[in-house]
């Protein structure tokens, strides 16, 4: 298996067969998004509905971006009012998924083109996550009727959901949604990073006092491991809060976390589902948490010393290398997304998962790994 850093001309061979992968699926995916995960490796047509959709949008806007292409530009606007209609009409927005929804097509529209809608919408949605907010605890609830005993807790994803908050912070002159960010963050990274760095998925506290109560899984293989996906977030989460507050804190914690990703990889170089497996194993990958590692490598080493940041861009590049050598599609005629071999979820006798995007692509993996991409070929300026 070749572990060696992603080539300049790899990286213009990847990001030319990823747009026009992109391109190729508009006839179909400008007024359907694609659904979550492909099955046999084929995306089928969704409504704007779940957490996901989000992501499809921002593939657009970074194909958009690389090209120029005004089809692209178009149909990414296009969504931005679907987008708008959804927060609006408060359509499966009853969770915390707003930043992945809103930043990637809406705050996108509104730093890339001016668009006023995009604006709109991304505000609204960062209404909707600010009254997730949950006093007893300093957390965002991730899941459910806001309250409810079973579900009064948060996941490491929600990292990626606050950046939606500094912006309106920035947007409107209001402290309020920042500082609701840095008490989630804070909260959030105290109680999933467990003293070998490793991360849990999500994390229960206790509705009438707020005291932090236990770790456990949704996703993971058990709760004591380490979902590759968490850990994931755990990266690029760390690297976004850092880049909106300058703490310091931020920076020690990328590190742990980042440095149990690395040290935890199998031989490969691409990560299992859960790092309880490695070498040898026939558990599944998920080339998802990979490209999310990743963007998060890349967008931290912006903020580091020189030879800190050349270690970790070269990590970077290597995992990237493998994703575009061993799991980037190149030949449409065998798939519609970006990325194969990701897992969404995979159950296990310890979690409460069902087998779903087992071995196939995933709208967060294709968008990630373009991200990825645009990264290593210009100084680009985030979405999130």
């Amino acid at each position: 298996m070749d572990t060696s850093p992603l080539t300049h001309q790899e990286l213009t061979q990847a990001l030319q067969t990823a747009v026009t992968n992109t391109a190729a699926c508009l006839p179909d995916f400008t007024h359907a998004f694609k659904y979550s995960h492909s099955e046999n490796n084929w995306y089928a047509p969704s409504e704007n509905v779940e957490w996901t959709t989000g992501f499809w949008t921002g593939e657009l806007w970074l194909a958009w971006e690389y090209t120029k292409d005004e089809r692209i530009k178009e149909a990414a606007l296009l969504q931005v009012q679907s987008f708008l209609y959804r927060i609006k009409e408060k359509i499966d927005v009853e969770h915390h998924d707003m930043g992945f929804l809103y930043s990637l097509s809406c705050v996108a529209a509104y730093k890339l083109v001016g668009s006023q809608a995009g604006k709109e919408a991304a505000l609204l949605a960062a209404d909707n996550l600010l009254a997730r907010f949950q006093e007893k605890g300093q957390f965002f609830q991730a899941w459910g009727p806001l309250g409810a005993p079973n579900n009064y807790r948060l996941i490491i994803d929600c990292l990626l959901n606050l950046p939606l908050l500094f912006w309106a912070s920035r947007e409107t002159g209001e402290s309020k949604y920042a500082r609701k960010a840095v008490e989630h963050s804070r909260t959030a990274m105290s109680c999933v990073l467990r003293d070998d760095n490793s991360t849990y998925h999500t994390y229960y506290f206790d509705p009438k006092t707020g005291e932090p109560l236990r770790g456990v899984t949704a996703q993971g293989y058990r709760d004591g491991s380490a979902w590759a996906r968490g850990q994931a977030w755990g990266i690029y989460g760390t690297a976004l809060v850092y880049r909106y507050t300058k703490d310091p804190q931020y920076k020690e914690l990328f590190v742990r976390v980042t440095e149990f990703f690395l040290a935890h990889l199998p031989d490969d170089w691409l990560p299992y589902w859960d790092f309880d497996f490695s070498t040898g194993s026939t558990e599944s990958r998920d080339s998802s948490a990979s490209a999310i590692a990743v963007c998060g490598m890349l967008e931290m080493a912006d903020h580091l010393e020189p030879a800190e940041a050349a270690y970790y861009r070269q990590a970077a590049k290597r995992l990237l290398g493998v994703l575009y050598r061993t799991c980037a599609v190149k030949d449409p005629s065998r798939s519609n997304g970006q990325l194969l071999h990701g897992t969404y979820a995979k159950s296990s006798p310890y979690n409460t998962c069902k087998d779903r995007g087992v071995d196939e692509c995933s709208l967060w993996g294709d968008y990630f790994y373009m991200e990825a991409l645009l990264r290593c070929h210009t100084s680009w300026n985030p979405y999130w």
